[in-house]
């Protein structure tokens, strides 16, 4: 259900990266003046997934891994909204993963923004599917979520921000918020979000990420440069950080889902449904049917 309500404090633990998620989303929905009633967040399961009721806006809480299917049918219901899908590495990469996978693909013009903390934080710290070898016992590599959208052939926006460095994190928010708001489909943040109470990196990744954009050869129209350049900041332990992908130029064309569905820009939120308007409608569908 859409519901609309005042805000309530964060119950994050003091320090959690998700507060700096908050501060951004904030910020870029303000220096870009979305108008609240304008802008829906979708929440998912976790820590992470409660940013919704942290802010004046519309939210819905998702199911555990479906916040992407219920963002794209709020995008295609009325596309004049500003739609945000949030949520941790466990709801988006552990039972979400087809709907991640998918979301690429159908290239519905909302921002997912992902807070990963390498743990379930709200269960109390087990290991994710992007947790390090041998954090709570886990012998599995991690998963990395650019590399995968990387390999995902369609005109997206990819980036990787960190919770430690919030003045950048808003800068590539509102450009992904831009992109949406223009039609131009799907974009795709992944925040580094440390836990602090269960898996508190941030010493650690302050040290080890890498900002791409200064990286030699940087070309973020190019799937296959950024790929390698971040395998290879991978490989000699660092962490890629900043835009990965923006679609090049001759792309600018490029549409998302609900332009074409909906060529019109009008969804079923916004149809008339007044018996008037649709009575030779009925009627047809009557005699079809009689």
């Amino acid at each position: 259900m859409v519901v609309s309500a005042k805000p309530v404090q964060p119950i994050w633990c003091p320090g959690c990266g998700d507060f700096g998620v908050l501060a951004s989303v904030k910020k870029a929905a303000s220096q870009l003046q979305i108008p609240p009633h304008q802008l829906i967040l979708v929440g998912g399961i976790g820590c992470s997934g409660s940013i919704h009721n942290f802010l004046e806006i519309n939210g819905i809480h998702a199911l555990h891994g479906r916040l992407l299917a219920q963002a794209v049918g709020v995008k295609l219901a009325n596309p004049e909204l500003t739609v945000v899908a949030a949520g941790g590495d466990g709801d988006g990469y552990a039972i979400g993963m087809g709907h991640f996978m998918h979301a690429f693909k159908k290239n519905a013009s909302l921002l997912y923004l992902v807070m990963n903390n390498e743990t379930y934080g709200l269960t109390k710290g087990q290991a994710s599917p992007t947790s390090q070898v041998g954090f709570e016992g886990n012998v599995e590599h991690p998963f990395d979520a650019i590399l995968t959208a990387l390999s995902i052939p369609v005109p997206n926006f990819i980036a990787r921000t960190f919770s430690g460095d919030p003045k950048t994190m808003t800068t590539v928010l509102i450009e992904a918020l831009e992109f949406v708001r223009a039609h131009r489909g799907f974009a795709f943040v992944e925040d580094l979000s440390p836990c602090v109470t269960y898996n508190d990196t941030y010493k650690l990744w302050r040290e080890k990420v890498q900002d791409v954009a200064k990286l030699d050869g940087y070309d973020p129209t190019d799937r296959q440069v950024m790929f390698r350049l971040c395998q290879e900041t991978r490989q000699k332990g660092k962490i890629p950080v900043g835009v990965m992908h923006r679609p090049a130029a001759s792309e600018k064309d490029e549409v998302g889902l609900e332009k074409i569905l909906l060529p019109d820009g009008v969804g079923p939120a916004q149809s008339d449904i007044r018996l008037e308007a649709n009575l030779e409608g009925y009627t047809k569908l009557l005699r079809a049917v009689g």
